[in-house]
């Protein structure tokens, strides 16, 4: 009997033929590679990553972690950092998609937690519509990791009955649209992902909403990792530390980041000093 060469139009402009030719779909594993130390993985997302045949991955997401893919595996580097994106989400999404109907296991290795400022869901929309199966993987964010390595809870009896995680990033360069008033409830921890050049008026913001700028402020960068660096500030001199930073960084405010332990002791002394003069002013 003659094999039919009848061809399927999938979403995105995708062309599968009908028949012998054709290949059962794959899937695509969104996961949370963590904030980069590889103890930190989960044992699904490794053993999602073992059985990877394409992985598409974060700039951030470090060697010790992506070497734990099969050797031959293809890697794919989505990076994106600030003002220079080398794919636009829209063509990441189109790329999952393009794998997995070639019947390829692919995982999307993401910084952190995927959903958490991760554009995961968007992702995983995509792979919905396009009809693949979709498994997520959850990861450690970088704020759980920031807090346990400074020692610092970001929830604590007496000191932070909440904690809320915000974006500092603001689609055309300005200053993010966040509930400043609510933010700036005194006992509750905000951990402010990509903050570090929007600081100044994130500070800013808190400050003129009631919060005091006396608060206890930490500010980790690159969380988990070897070169991780933690300065001890207030929130009346968050701006002047963050000005120093050059590496991804999250900003945590709150009356428990007072227990905090920073790192580099003699640049924090100066800092400390400096940030208390900045929160009684």
């Amino acid at each position: 009997m003659a094999t039919s060469d009848r061809s399927i139009r999938r979403p995105g402009g995708l062309v599968l033929l009908d028949g012998a030719s054709a290949r059962a779909a794959g899937r695509v594993w969104l996961v949370g590679a963590g904030p980069g130390d590889p103890e930190l993985l989960t044992l699904k997302a490794l053993k999602a990553l073992q059985g990877a045949q394409v992985v598409v991955h974060d700039g951030l997401v470090s060697d010790e972690i992506l070497d734990l893919a099969p050797a031959g595996a293809q890697r794919i580097s989505v990076a994106k950092r600030k003002s220079r994106h080398a794919y636009p989400q829209e063509e990441i999404n189109r790329m999952l998609v393009a794998f997995a109907l070639q019947g390829l296991r692919v995982v999307r290795l993401k910084g952190g937690d995927p959903f958490i400022f991760g554009r995961g869901g968007e992702e995983l929309e995509a792979c919905r519509e396009a009809g693949v199966e979709c498994v997520i993987v959850p990861g450690v964010t970088a704020a759980l990791a920031a807090g346990a390595s400074a020692g610092a809870p970001l929830t604590h009896r007496g000191m932070a009955q909440a904690v809320t995680f915000v974006t500092g990033h603001a689609a055309k360069d300005g200053e993010p649209d966040l509930d400043w008033e609510s933010l700036a409830r005194p006992n509750q921890t905000v951990v402010i992902y990509m903050g570090v050049s929007t600081a100044s008026g994130i500070a800013r913001r808190l400050t003129q909403a009631g919060r005091s700028p006396a608060t206890p402020a930490l500010i980790v960068e690159n969380a988990s990792r070897a070169d991780e660096r933690r300065l001890v500030t207030t929130l009346g001199g968050l701006a002047e530390v963050a000005a120093t930073l050059k590496g991804p960084a999250l900003l945590i405010v709150g009356e428990a980041m007072a227990l905090a332990q920073a790192g580099e002791a003699g640049l924090v002394t100066q800092i400390e000093a400096r940030a208390v003069e900045l929160g009684g002013k």
